[in-house]
């Protein structure tokens, strides 16, 4: 860890950090933002009744809702002129959630990066290939920043032309790469696609974000480049990616930079504050950021809170799905990683999948389509997936095997839900 600022090393000190700096953004935010001034007043709370980490459950809590009601800068607690750069999110309907940053707050996230990236097995000279997407979406330029903080070499690549990335995965020869683990297994499609060999690449290292994965995936990825695997955690919300980090060779749950975020995890239902260990809804609420201070954001994300590793900073478990993504389907709850984890079970099937949910009668259908991984006995995939859905989860599924590379990419964030209920039931 030398040359990395990894926080306080002790726990104590950890939490004499937390509370000062949770007291100074709650006033910063109370004095600066309209929006968390009026919030306070409402549940009747002033900076001043902040005398413990445990009072940070008498602050109200913040909804994506929030950001899209004072869209677009209502919720920044700095002038306009003093934010050096928006973001705002990528893929949802309606207002998109916009998000500011001070030059001070990019030196952070770019440190913070740095320090995952470093966790992640990467080091000064080394060269980043990052193919998260650049733009408004805080993937690309998070990585490239932090990248280059850390001091090493960044291919900007972005993502799509997967034949591109293929060719400058090759010739470029980079150590670490950066994208979401679905548009990984594109690249993988790729190489086998040209007769190459993934793991004779130059690659040792992969940082996988922005999208839920499982441990199967990431057997797969680790297996076919012969790389170490980790998960990196974040969002545009609470910063962008960096706010936790695995270190490599855990394959532990990302470590929560907490002398920068502080984390809760609370009932998605009733809003109470759960105690560590206990699975529920992760909550963040930033300590260090000047133009959009975040107090008690509900990611949707449920997790569990568990012990430090290497450092006294808690880990967060994988996540197992997000409470606004959950699907009830003839009352039972269904998440896609759920149906992702069956999928790697079968050996003829590859992790490119679609689920399709719809409404024909009375009752809820889910029929799940998939790639086959080359030649394959459909027919007996199929049924072998339906009973391990029925079996696991608890619902029956239309299997449908589909030939390799029918399954849309995508060079982002993969699309797995077709929701067709809504209309169905309109209609």
């Amino acid at each position: 860890m030398a040359g990395i600022d990894f926080g306080p090393t002790d726990a104590g000190a950890l939490k004499a950090l937390q509370l000062d700096r949770l007291r100074a953004t709650v006033a910063h935010a109370y004095a600066n933002s309209p929006h968390y001034r009026a919030a306070f007043d409402r549940v009747g709370v002033k900076p001043g009744d902040i005398g413990s980490l445990a009072d940070i459950a008498k602050l109200p809590f913040t909804t994506k809702a929030d950001l899209r009601a004072n869209y677009p800068f209502g919720m920044f607690a700095v002038p306009t002129e003093q934010v050096s750069r928006i973001h705002a999110s990528s893929g949802t309907t309606g207002q998109p959630t916009v998000v500011g940053y001070t030059a001070e707050d990019i030196k952070t996230w770019s440190g913070l990066v740095a320090r995952s990236i470093h966790a992640a097995g990467g080091r000064p000279g080394m060269k980043v290939h990052v193919a998260y997407g650049y733009g408004l979406f805080t993937g690309g330029l998070g990585a490239h920043y932090g990248a280059e903080a850390l001091g090493c070499t960044v291919i900007p690549m972005s993502g799509g032309q997967t034949e591109k990335q293929v060719q400058l995965i090759r010739d470029f020869a980079p150590e670490v790469i950066m994208v979401t683990p679905s548009y990984m297994l594109s690249i993988l499609d790729e190489f086998r696609r040209q007769g190459l060999d993934p793991r004779a690449t130059s690659l040792r290292y992969g940082i996988f974000g922005a999208e839920p994965w499982t441990d199967a995936m990431r057997a797969e990825i680790e297996g076919a480049f012969d790389i170490e695997a980790s998960d990196i955690y974040g969002l545009s919300e609470v910063m962008g990616p960096g706010v936790a980090q695995e270190f490599v060779g855990s394959a532990s749950g990302p470590t929560i930079w907490e002398d920068h975020f502080y984390p809760e995890v609370i009932d998605p239902d009733t809003g109470d504050v759960l105690p560590d260990g206990a699975e529920g809804e992760l909550v963040f609420t930033s300590l260090t950021k000047q133009a959009l201070p975040i107090i008690r954001y509900r990611t949707r994300d449920l997790t569990r809170l568990l012990p430090g590793e290497r450092t006294p900073m808690r880990r967060m478990a994988k996540i197992t799905g997000r409470s606004d993504d959950m699907l009830i389907i003839r009352g039972v709850n269904v998440f896609p990683t759920q149906i992702e984890e069956q999928i790697l079970k079968c050996p003829g099937l590859a992790p490119h999948f679609l689920l399709e949910i719809s409404r024909p009668d009375r009752m809820d259908e889910l029929c799940v389509r998939v790639e086959a991984r080359g030649e394959c006995d459909r027919p007996a995939q199929a049924r072998l997936l339906g009973s391990l859905i029925k079996d696991a989860i608890g619902i029956s599924a239309h299997t449908e095997i589909m030939a390799p590379g029918a399954i849309p990419r995508s060079a982002g964030k993969a699309v797995r839900v077709l929701d067709r209920r809504t209309k169905e039931i309109a209609q």
